[in-house]
């Protein structure tokens, strides 16, 4: 959420630099896809473990290096915040369990669909917790949107129980983020410290008992080096995405995170050669005609922005 205390150009700063995280997470978040598919014939639980685990790890140790133990130990006399921050550890780490073992698992489209049904899960907290307002360019490319979920939903014949848990855990991760103001690094620690614990223990348990990749004979080197990267590859687009998340509403981060389905789902048809059909098709093309609405409404309001500030100056 933007500050109404900054002045209008730092303002301006602010928004930019939470649009253009955004973007470098969904992207990233898009093609992560292939990453994870490269990472069979690793069981997704090892794959998780070894995530949750490393995750903790890597963040604990930057916002250590970043703003020092002094600094970081200040969120245990709040327990209330810390209590909160590992409850949305928690749930966008169920999120990211069950994304990566559905995409392992190929189903990567239905991935795609949950992402898709995410944004607007998103954006009704927006208008509903947050008092959000919809421009009219926003109302259009949130009916158009809703549009194209609806005809997906219909074509599949249910809710896909993948795409409704994973729409409804990153929704809640992204409201819930949005109650703390602190730096990106330090939220993410402190959102992912605690479980960092067990999942160590269960990744100790699996390979010393066999379980785990190291004990796989078609898991080489050079594989077993590759999943250690889950770590970095997974911490920074949430890294990105808690810069953004504190600077830009509720509202657009929906409507940009078609950016990620969007990408995984080309990924999924043209190289993971999963089935996609022409109904499908042509519930992407209205949702990313929704996104042109969208984008039309930003430049416009932006430019308008930029006006009103001019006006201000020159009275």
């Amino acid at each position: 959420m933007e500050d109404n205390n900054l002045n209008p150009g730092k303002r301006t700063s602010e928004y930019t630099r939470g649009l253009l995280t955004c973007l470098g997470c969904q992207t990233l978040w898009g093609f992560l896809v292939l990453y994870w598919d490269m990472l069979n014939p690793i069981p997704s639980s090892t794959v998780i473990f070894y995530r949750v685990f490393l995750v903790g790890l890597i963040s604990t140790a930057f916002a250590l290096g970043m703003y020092g133990w002094k600094e970081y130990r200040k969120i245990f006399k709040d327990k209330k915040a810390f209590w909160g921050l590992t409850l949305t550890g928690t749930i966008v780490t169920c999120n990211w369990s069950v994304y990566i073992w559905a995409v392992k698992a190929g189903f990567v489209i239905q991935t795609c669909v949950g992402y898709f049904i995410e944004p607007l899960v998103v954006a009704a907290f927006g208008i509903i917790f947050f008092r959000e307002k919809m421009s009219n360019y926003k109302i259009i490319s949130f009916l158009l949107a809703a549009v194209g979920l609806v005809i997906i939903l219909i074509h599949f014949g249910e809710v896909p129980s993948i795409a409704l848990v994973l729409a409804v855990t990153f929704a809640a991760y992204a409201a819930l983020q949005k109650k703390y103001d602190m730096p990106s690094m330090l939220m993410l620690s402190y959102e992912t410290v605690l479980l960092a614990i067990p999942a160590l223990a269960i990744v100790i348990y699996l390979e010393v008992t066999g379980q785990g990749a190291l004990s796989m004979p078609e898991v080489g080197t050079g594989k077993y080096l590759l999943m250690l990267c889950c770590g970095p590859l997974t911490a920074l687009p949430l890294f990105l995405f808690g810069v953004a998340a504190t600077r830009v509403e509720l509202i657009m981060l929906g409507i940009l995170e078609y950016i990620s389905p969007s990408i995984s789902l080309i990924l999924g048809i043209f190289v993971l050669h999963e089935a996609f059909d022409g109904v499908q098709f042509i519930s992407f093309v209205i949702v990313w005609i929704g996104l042109i609405f969208f984008t039309a409404g930003e430049i416009k309001a932006r430019a308008r922005a930029r006006i009103d500030r001019l006006e201000k100056r020159i009275e």
